[in-house]
């Protein structure tokens, strides 16, 4: 590939693979959307939220994509959703299921696909640790919005939201996050090797 096709210094890993245009960016886009839409359906039924492969779509679209797009592309998921495409978790969809008690979640997709971009644009995901931290602090942004939209949604208190919505994903979250700065990393090796 010759330097004139991708950018000598990349700001995120897809950066190093694909040249930058409007229709590269909205294929990037909806291919981050689409493949959270797949892990959706790898799914541990839980009541009220169930323990899915959503969050491990969203550290690795947003670190891959940057915060614009990253973000974009966990909103075009969500308008997917309610659009009553089947790519919420258990193949659900509509207005309904983006609005319930793992709604909140779905929301905080978006904050935590900025927030990895923006640590990965910082080049925080090119070794193992500081792709491991900032995959940590994106997997607690989604629970922080998930966890105050589960309160509200179903009125619950403070030890009823940590035992629904908190507890049971602390295991899942770090293994996600850890299996996230495995490949990313791994990946920015192979991209250092291709051809200028």
């Amino acid at each position: 590939m010759s330097s004139a096709v991708l950018s000598a210094t990349p700001r995120v890993l897809a950066d190093a693979f694909v040249p930058s245009s409007a229709v590269a960016n909205t294929a990037l886009v909806l291919g981050g959307a689409a493949l959270t839409a797949v892990l959706a359906q790898l799914s541990v039924p839980l009541w009220p939220v169930p323990i899915t492969g959503q969050t491990l779509a969203v550290l690795l679209v947003g670190s891959a994509l940057g915060p614009v797009r990253g973000a974009l592309a966990m909103v075009a998921y969500w308008i997917a959703g309610v659009a009553g495409l089947p790519v919420f978790s258990d193949a659900s969809s509509g207005l309904a299921s983006a609005l319930g008690p793992s709604g909140g979640y779905i929301v905080g997709f978006i904050a935590s696909a900025y927030l990895v971009g923006k640590l990965a644009e910082r080049n925080w995901d090119r070794k193992f640790l500081g792709a491991a931290v900032s995959f940590l602090a994106g997997t607690v942004t989604t629970f922080a919005f998930g966890m105050v939209w589960l309160a509200i949604a179903l009125g619950a208190n403070l030890q009823q939201t940590l035992e629904w919505g908190l507890y049971p994903f602390i295991i899942g979250g770090i293994v996600k996050a850890a299996i996230a700065a495995a490949i990313i990393p791994a990946v920015w090796k192979l991209a250092r090797k291709l051809p200028k």
